[in-house]
């Protein structure tokens, strides 16, 4: 079959981009590394799609957050990552969390049911020199067409390390020291198990971590700056005593009904706790919330049974650390993600600098919507910047500084501001401008 857009990565971006070509029957061949032989150092499957790390989309409540605002964006876009997390989704409180299994397999089952579709496993080491093109192989992109990018693009990428979360087995939970709560019992749901500490409890943990043996760095990763958003737990607790307190380990809102006496009949706030989110459908895996971390495998199982609570548990998958990969994107892309120096090739995902499962896969969505217009001779009309899927996107393309550019996740800082607005009405007011501006943009695409 021959095509008319070669996308090159089937990770979230990717799938979305062929999915929003092929559904109006555009002929798309998708190339994914993985079943070719090949996998980068953080994937475990060959499932497109596949979450390496969290199996969060982070806020689902679309009036009072900008990542929840962006899920309602892309579900009116027809977004096959919103409906396929719909179908996988997990008890999260007001979060979107999936089974990151059923998620990949759903994702790959609607991908494989369009006729004008090819998914080939086959491993890409060079830019097309012709032909439209999307590059979202994400920010695990492997050494050949990375040097090749950096051949078209005359300068070198940036880099920033990302850590993976430990999952626990469920039933290796010690319940009669953790218990099922969410912060604040709000809106009276308990999707979180919660493992209390003392202080001492704490202070003993944190200079663990501090102490704790940690990956050592190969001589091309040194000096390579981590994102705040997936900071290693070890480094937070580098930065201060109290840091992990005010972080994933904050005490607050998780009245601890173990510690019920009579004085305190509701029980009282731990000095610090750790979090664990249901993984699966089947509620068999947790994952440990804000724990991405570098320490080596045998330091992990040591230090995260000194947690009560998780004394005897067994971990499903440890912490990693990989190095990740991104463009400049305000310097080499031009406002539709186009390469400057060869505009066949667009880029989308992570690689473009955005951060986040649900970021990246705006942006493969875009890509797919401006390689649709492109292909229709029609001129792309951009989303306003007052939508979030437009500031993310004014934020890649040319809004930031690209003398200090670095990841980003949708937040309503990047969006033109409200400054007539209270302060406290300031979120909702965004989000109301949004919904109009998108309702019109759509109507006019």
């Amino acid at each position: 079959m021959t095509h008319d857009v070669h996308i090159i990565g089937g990770g979230l971006a990717g799938s979305e981009a062929a999915w929003q070509l092929a559904k109006r029957g555009i002929r798309v061949r998708l190339s994914e590394m993985r079943g070719s032989g090949d996998r980068s150092p953080a994937h475990q499957t060959d499932a497109l799609a596949e979450l390496v790390c969290s199996n969060s989309f982070r806020s689902d409540d679309d009036e009072r957050n900008a990542v929840g605002l962006l899920h309602h964006e892309m579900r009116r876009c027809d977004s096959l990552v919103m409906s396929a997390a719909a179908k996988a989704q997990v008890p999260a409180g007001t979060a979107l969390a999936v089974d990151r299994d059923v998620f990949s397999a759903e994702v790959e089952a609607r991908l494989a049911q369009l006729p004008s579709l090819e998914i080939v496993r086959e491993r890409i080491d060079r830019l097309p020199e012709a032909g439209l093109t999307i590059v979202a192989t994400g920010p695990l992109t492997a050494e050949a067409l990375a040097q090749s990018i950096g051949a078209a693009t005359g300068a070198d990428s940036l880099a920033f390390f990302d850590a993976i979360a430990p999952i626990v087995y469920r039933e290796s939970i010690d319940m009669d020291v953790a218990w099922m709560a969410s912060r604040w019992d709000k809106g009276d749901t308990k999707d979180y198990i919660n493992c209390p500490m003392t202080k001492d409890q704490y202070l003993a943990f944190h200079a663990g971590l501090v102490a704790g043996e940690k990956t050592v760095f190969k001589q091309w990763e040194a000096n390579t700056p981590y994102f705040d958003g997936c900071m290693p737990i070890e480094v937070m607790a580098e930065r201060g005593v109290d840091t992990l307190r005010y972080g994933p380990m904050k005490p607050v809102g998780l009245d601890n009904p173990h510690w019920a006496t009579e004085e305190h009949p509701t029980g009282r706030w731990p000095h610090a706790v750790v979090q664990l989110r249901q993984d699966n459908k089947l509620g068999t895996l947790w994952n440990m919330v804000g724990f991405q971390t570098k320490l080596k495998h045998a330091e992990q199982v040591r230090l995260f049974r000194t947690i009560p609570g998780l004394e005897n548990a067994e971990f499903a998958r440890l912490g990693g650390l990989h190095r990740n990969t991104f463009l400049n994107s305000p310097r080499l892309l031009d406002r539709q993600l186009r390469l400057k120096s060869a505009p066949h090739v667009r880029f989308a995902g992570q690689i473009t600098g955005c951060e986040g499962y649900v970021e990246s896969a705006a942006v493969g969505l875009l890509t797919g919507m401006m390689a649709v217009a492109e292909l229709g001779g029609r001129e792309w009309q951009t989303p306003p910047r007052t939508t979030a899927m437009g500031a993310l996107l004014s934020h890649i393309t040319g809004d930031a500084e690209a003398d200090s550019f670095q990841p980003m996740n949708v937040n309503f800082g990047l969006f033109p501001p409200l400054h007539e607005v209270k302060k406290k009405a300031r979120k909702e007011a965004y989000t109301e401008r949004a919904k109009s501006d998108l309702s019109g943009w759509l109507t006019a695409a």
